[in-house]
């Protein structure tokens, strides 16, 4: 009998021990000790302000096609605020028909006198699609249309992904060859948007002149660039007085080339003589730069480089600080990505293969959450940061372009989108053990033996909302984490818990079409199974957890490349 109750001893005791591990003492498979991350919603760092609900890309017609139009309405559907939208090529003279970066409108032409022929019917198909769904454009004033360029021919170009990057820069990339004609189509276009959709409508939207000017975007001079800048401005408010004008979206200012255009361009309209008016300066009523990252492809797989896109961030917002009269106006960076070429696929640039997949996803949770640091940081007035991603029409299944769904169907990055469109109220303190904050991410990325395991927090009433990542620059599998999150100065006994995952297994359509066999023709029930895939997915059903000492413990083990939004509700 004694030896029984002793076997009885050891058996629990080993049961008690199995029970124990895996959540106090992590194992080989979920690399290392609990990492402790604490939330408190009582030190408050700055309001949730939608910086994430920008987007952008290349090919303006690609607005009003189906897969287009589906997923400007899952982008409307799923932000408490109007999205705003950027693209290139709005000025463009062609026909409207769509290819890889490039777009056209028709909108200014000449007849055989030299007289202005303008047709608004491409541009209203393009705004109609975003003002019916309450999207808001970012509207980027360019390019050159043909009967306007000094330079015509060529004029479309014929690029494709392998092809020099060079080649794009065309007859529509040139200074006019008449300044108060290029004025005038700019008045009329503004007075017409003011006619079709109201003075309300179009005073709430953002207009900038031309995209990264500092590069072959601009076949002129900096000088040229500000002239036209001068009669853009002038005549956006000649048609609207009330428009909020900016510029000039160059490229990252971490280089010193676009950092010295940045300042110049600040200093023309701070101090410059305005080319229309004769007089000192130039309106401005938001300021736009650009920001990339550096992926490349070491050892055999993809390497990226956070740290080049946020020390981009971090000298443009230094550079608006350091500007007396500039320093409060809005920022709005008009291109926020991993890097440059959103057409450019993973079967001509290898580096590129992050993008179907959870890396992509994760990098946007860590590199946001950097962006909220470094504006708190510099003291700068952020307002948006434009996600240079959207769809590319009738592509390949998942062929690797930057983008947020392919052929209709969501990737696993749209939801992290989706999380932010769920966090609101204040951002409040995270804290823990953790390897890496903003500045140490923005100075080295994130490399070596540690992951960047953290959270950032939102605090609304009756709510709080936990966004947490396991992110490495390397895109190597690895061990889970081990995670306990203690949200505290809750003021309930209860409170009820959802947990959304994005991860491998959940939220993710690019795994399923994998499973399947990575169809390029998939049959219509496949298709349903992978845009039900592509939504956001809870990773356990909703449950209610006690909160003791107003404190709420959440222990969770997260992926490599995983993101958690946790939400606590009462």
């Amino acid at each position: 009998m004694k030896m029984l109750h002793f076997k009885r001893i050891i058996s629990l005791l080993l049961v008690l021990l199995i029970i124990y591990l895996p959540v106090h003492v992590c194992s080989a498979e979920t690399g290392g000790d609990v990492l402790a991350i604490g939330v408190d919603t009582s030190k408050v760092k700055g309001p949730m302000s939608p910086i994430w609900a920008w987007f952008g890309h290349d090919e303006p017609n690609y607005t009003y096609m189906k897969d287009g139009k589906k997923l400007l309405t899952e982008l409307s559907d799923m932000s408490p605020v109007p999205v705003h939208v950027r693209t290139h090529n709005l000025m463009c003279t062609g026909d409207g028909t769509p290819a890889l970066k490039w777009g056209s409108t028709n909108m200014y032409t000449e007849d055989e006198d030299g007289n202005p022929v303008y047709d608004w019917t491409i541009i209203d198909k393009i705004f109609d699609t975003y003002v019916e769904r309450g999207i808001k454009p970012l509207v980027e004033i360019g390019f050159m249309p043909k009967a306007l360029s000094t330079k015509p021919e060529p004029y479309q170009h014929k690029w494709r992904p392998g092809a020099p990057y060079e080649e794009i820069y065309t007859g529509w990339a040139y200074p006019p060859n008449d300044y108060e004609k290029w004025a005038e189509l700019v008045y009329q276009w503004v007075r017409h948007c003011v006619q079709r959709y109201g003075k309300a409508e179009a005073a709430s939207w953002y207009w900038e002149l031309w995209n990264e000017p500092n590069i072959g975007y601009w076949q002129g001079t900096l000088e040229e660039y500000c002239k036209l800048y001068d009669y853009t401005a002038d005549a956006v408010r000649r048609a609207l007085p009330e428009a909020k004008v900016g510029g000039p979206h160059s490229t990252g200012p971490n280089w010193d080339q676009a950092a010295r255009f940045l300042r110049q361009f600040l200093r023309h309209c701070a101090e410059g003589t305005n080319a229309v008016t004769g007089e000192t300066g130039t309106p401005l009523d938001f300021i736009g730069f650009h920001a990339k990252g550096a992926p490349k492809v070491v050892d055999d797989h993809v390497q990226m480089n956070m740290g080049t896109q946020l020390r981009d961030i971090s000298k443009g917002f230094e550079i608006v600080s350091s500007f007396e009269p500039f320093k409060d106006l809005p920022v709005i960076i008009g291109e926020s990505d991993p890097e440059g070429c959103a057409a450019c696929s993973m079967q001509d640039y290898p580096a590129n293969a992050y993008r179907n997949g959870t890396m992509y996803s994760s990098y946007t949770a860590a590199s946001f959450a950097r962006k909220y640091e470094l504006a708190d940081h510099f003291g700068v007035n952020f307002l948006g940061a434009v996600s240079w991603s959207f769809e590319f029409e009738d592509q390949p299944w998942f062929n690797g372009y930057r983008d947020l769904a392919t052929n209709g169907v969501d990737k696993p990055v749209l939801n992290i989108f989706r999380m932010f469109g769920l966090m609101q109220g204040q951002r409040v303190q995270v804290s823990g053990d953790l390897a890496y904050d903003f500045m140490k991410v923005r100075d080295g990325s994130v490399r070596g033996e540690k992951n960047d395991i953290n959270a950032m927090a939102t605090a609304d009433d009756g709510k709080v909302s936990v966004m947490v990542w396991n992110y490495h620059d390397d895109d190597l599998a690895g061990p889970d984490a081990n995670i306990e999150i203690t949200v505290g100065d809750i003021p309930a006994k209860r409170v009820l818990l959802k947990h959304y995952r994005v991860d491998n297994e959940y939220s993710n359509s690019y795994e399923a079409w994998k499973q399947m066999g990575s169809p390029q023709d998939p049959a219509p029930e496949q298709i349903e199974t992978l845009e039900e895939a592509g939504q956001l997915k809870m990773l356990t059903s909703p449950e209610w957890i006690d909160i003791k000492d107003q404190k709420a413990v959440i222990p969770i083990i997260l992926p490599r490349q995983g993101v958690s939004l946790l939400q606590l509700e009462w």
